[in-house]
């Protein structure tokens, strides 16, 4: 066990998850505490003493079911399992006079075979024969050769495809249909009227299904597929970590955290998550340049008050008095590229600046392909954020000519249009990968905004190796920035939050 608890950390640590030393004692020591039989217990219990943010838990739940799933060579791809014992008698055909399928090895069982069973594990809910079936199905269906390279969703898709389950479905809503009108009650039925494992319609009008009731039918028997799918994804897991081991497997599973997906390169899967995680970001960011603004530095020495208070000391200035100066809220000025290569690293930037625009006096947003337009306007009048993204998509006049990236003209139009308004207290974020498709550059505008603002910075979503290659230019406008970074997740996002004030 202490073997299996050092590489299941090892492995939460090389997803990204901190897990300190201390932390791995108190799991160990936990688990001493719990039977080890209870999966569910242990799973939480490591879960509490190791897990400390929601959006690392996706990590963890997949690094506990592969290093905790069932081994044994019971597990073996090169065997023909058996149906597990169940503890009940011969399964029942489903029709009259019908002799009861075999329950020897997988090829022994016809595909009819499997689907009666399968019908019936629904029907009734029986979880026993649902995780025989599902084990019978795996190694029936999902042809798994030991030591081939192919993962889990391959395997889940063949099963699941000779399963059929949206025609069992439908046969399970029929069936209750045809039993609402059977005077008689179906076969098994209570002496009160109910069905042992089946879905009970208390108040059912005889010989037929309400829209309600029917749904009602329907949302159980999708539950219930969905815990047969969990028990074939559990049975194909076991069969991997018995064929690859738990190392190899957990290796060609990992997927990085939220916070270190990349933003031009995420999948729509990993942009949901990354829009969930950014709002516990914003409030954690929105805390600390509060927090830095409450705790100023004392400034000059303040004579007069240092004199005066001198007084009770006989004129010695044993207490120096200091001026307490008051640091005015900067303002933000969003330049942002929207086109098509950067546009979800631009959106997320404008999620976490909006969320966090309390904490400046001013926030104003540009965006840009080859033409530029203000969309603050646009935010100022939308209820959310993700609305705001939304209609900036669609409402902002950012084309000039061929709608490709145009750094030069888009910041020649800034400058002329709003130049004069930034004053010394304005950050202005540039935001964009700098490929310019071969156009000039006009980086004196920079200079020139560097020159008037407080501080300018450039957001670069591109690998630090990549800038200066192919068109980017960036490294002409970052010789007249503050700093350029390299922002390619909401974890460099979150670092660069913090050299704002």
């Amino acid at each position: 066990m202490l073997d299996v608890l050092t590489g299941f950390v090892a492995e939460l640590r090389q997803a990204g998850l901190p897990v300190s030393v201390a932390e791995e004692a108190d799991a160990a020591e936990a688990v001493g505490h719990l039977p080890l039989e209870d999966r569910q217990a242990v799973k939480f219990a490591l879960g509490a003493t190791l897990v400390k943010s929601a959006n690392h838990w996706r990590a963890f739940d997949t690094a506990f079911e592969i290093y905790f799933s069932m081994r044994g060579p019971q597990f073996s791809v090169s065997r023909d399992d058996a149906l597990p014992g169940t503890g009940m008698g011969p399964v029942p055909g489903e029709g009259e006079g019908r002799a009861p399928p075999s329950l020897g090895g997988a090829e022994e069982v016809t595909p009819e075979e499997i689907a009666a069973l399968l019908f019936r594990a629904l029907r009734d809910g029986d979880q026993v024969l649902l995780g025989a079936v599902a084990r019978l199905a795996v190694a029936r269906y999902s042809a798994m050769e030991a030591g081939r390279p192919v993962g889990g969703t391959y395997y889940l898709y063949r099963t699941l495809r000779n399963l059929d389950l949206d025609g069992v479905l439908a046969r399970l809503v029929a069936e209750a249909r045809a039993r609402a009108g059977d005077d008689v009650g179906p076969p098994g039925a209570r002496a009160d009227g109910e069905l042992s494992g089946q879905p009970v319609l208390r108040g059912r009008r005889p010989g037929q299904l309400t829209a309600l009731e029917e749904r009602l039918l329907e949302d159980e028997y999708h539950a219930r597929i969905e815990e047969l799918k969990k028990e074939i994804e559990a049975e194909i897991r076991r069969r991997l970590v018995a064929d690859q081991g738990a190392e190899a497997l957990a290796r060609s599973l990992r997927r990085p955290l939220p916070s270190d997906v990349e933003f031009m390169h995420a999948t729509r899967d990993e942009l949901e998550a990354m829009r969930k995680a950014i709002q516990p970001l914003t409030r954690k960011l929105a805390t600390r340049l509060a927090r830095k603004r409450r705790h100023l530095r004392r400034g000059a020495l303040d004579f007069r008050s240092t004199m005066r208070h001198s007084l009770s000391y006989g004129g010695v200035p044993v207490e120096p008095r200091f001026k307490h100066p008051r640091q005015a809220k900067p303002e933000i000025w969003v330049v942002a590229d929207i086109s098509g290569s950067v546009a979800a690293f631009a959106r997320f930037t404008l999620h976490l600046v909006y969320a966090i625009a309390s904490q400046f006096s001013k926030v104003r947003s540009f965006v840009f392909v080859d033409g530029i337009d203000e969309v603050t306007g646009i935010f100022d009048r939308s209820e959310t954020v993700a609305e705001a993204v939304q209609r900036v998509n669609l409402e902002a006049d950012v084309l000039w000519v061929d709608g490709h990236s145009d750094y030069g003209h888009a910041l020649t139009v800034f400058y002329e249009r709003w130049g004069h308004e930034i004053g010394p207290k304005a950050s202005i974020l540039l935001l964009g990968d700098a490929r310019n498709n071969y156009h000039a550059s006009q980086a004196w505008i920079v200079r020139e905004l560097r020159r008037r603002a407080r501080k300018v910075f450039w957001l670069n979503p591109e690998p630090r190796s990549y800038w200066g290659s192919g068109d980017s230019i960036i490294e002409e406008y970052a010789q007249y920035c503050d700093a350029a970074y390299e922002c390619r997740n909401l974890r460099q996002l979150e670092a660069f939050v913090d050299h704002l004030t």
